[in-house]
């Protein structure tokens, strides 16, 4: 069976328990809030002060003229008086304090983006989610270009199981990011997986072509586009795309498995096939779709009892729904009526939107040839 690339896990940095004692779900998106407020977020978008604000400070330190040289304006002072007492508090994890600054700091210059951000932070130290998700969206909106607003938000409903409004926020975070750094290839590579994990074809061919026309070669990139054509029914595209991949890297399991996937599907290149798919099974040894390859490829070569043999371990190791379908066939081949009903019916549970699988038990139920 078609598998993706497995996506590296990142380590977050570790935020210092507070009194309210987040839970291990909100410590990542505390442990990501850390760096971003500080180093990047700050730096660039501190206070929105409109520019002219930082200039005039840098000339106060450049020309050595004191302060009082400067009537600077009263409603921004306060404003920014607010915002680093609120900081004050908020390091001394003194959330109750934070917070009531930078409300007092939002009342003199409420579509400041930065300080609902950092409010926003200190309702995820104190558990207050919906609060926080409420200044979170409030921080996007008046700064449409930022990133970490939506690369929080997307973090908080992640952890909150709603992938669909995870992977929006983390296409608009990718989507702003990559208008930054516009040559900074893996924010485009991140952003076609969003669009292929979604399956929209045409917009991660797009994304993928694009790092491609840069000049870099990418057994990666090669690879899902493998997959998006395959997505979009190019078999041909798609193979030549896998070949590319395993050209760049001969080792590249994932790529080896899928080629040789997909010449078993299409009943071509068989003993190719084999090679591969054994290949990447001697890369990794206990992948259930890569046994289930090999299972559902000796059911194409007439291996019937080498097939259910390697479809029954792949299902003990990977319950999917493609599997059971496999397996259902092969049993079906053999004239194990029940056991083929039986791994279709789990198939059905399990992806309950395959109409040809629900087409074979009815077929069966008929006693009809399915």
């Amino acid at each position: 069976m078609r598998q993706e690339k497995k996506e590296k896990k990142n380590k977050n940095p570790q935020e210092k328990k507070g009194a309210s004692s987040p839970s291990p779900s909100q410590e990542k998106v505390l442990g990501l809030i850390g760096p971003y407020k500080l180093k990047v977020y700050m730096a660039t978008r501190i206070l929105n002060l409109k520019g002219w604000l930082v200039f005039c400070l840098l000339t106060l330190l450049l020309l050595g003229k004191s302060a009082e040289s400067f009537a600077l304006d009263k409603k921004i002072s306060k404003t920014l008086s607010h915002f680093i007492i609120a900081g004050f508090y908020d390091r001394l994890q003194d959330s109750e304090s934070a917070i009531k600054e930078y409300k007092k700091a939002l009342k003199t210059d409420y579509q400041n983006s930065v300080i609902h951000f950092n409010l926003a932070s200190v309702y995820l130290k104190d558990n207050q989610t919906k609060k926080a998700i409420e200044e979170l969206e409030l921080a996007a909106k008046f700064d449409p270009e930022a990133v970490e607003p939506h690369l929080i938000l997307a973090l908080v409903y992640s952890i909150q199981n709603n992938p669909e409004l995870a992977t929006a926020e983390y296409e608009l975070a990718l989507k702003n990011a990559s208008n930054l750094d516009p040559k900074n290839l893996d924010i485009y590579k991140n952003l076609g997986l969003i669009y292929l994990k979604q399956k929209k074809y045409q917009a991660a061919e797009s994304a993928f072509r694009l790092i491609l026309e840069q000049g870099a070669e990418d057994a990666e990139v090669h690879f899902y586009l493998g997959n998006v054509y395959d997505g979009l029914k190019d078999k041909e595209r798609a193979i030549r795309e896998l070949k590319k991949a395993l050209e760049l890297g001969p080792d590249f399991h994932e790529a080896l498995n899928y080629l040789g996937y997909l010449y078993a599907e299409e009943n071509i290149n068989l003993d190719s096939a084999e090679v591969m798919i054994k290949k990447a099974l001697e890369l990794d040894p206990d992948n259930g779709a890569y046994i289930d390859s090999l299972g559902w490829l000796y059911y194409k070569q007439g291996k019937i009892k080498e097939a259910v043999i390697e479809l029954e371990r792949a299902s003990k190791l990977m319950p999917d729904p493609v599997i059971y379908d496999h397996l259902g066939d092969v049993y079906f081949k053999i004239n194990e009526r029940q056991k083929a009903e039986a791994s279709w019916e789990k198939s059905l549970e399990l992806d309950p939107e395959q109409e040809e699988v629900r087409n074979k038990i009815e077929s069966l139920m008929t006693n009809d040839k399915y």
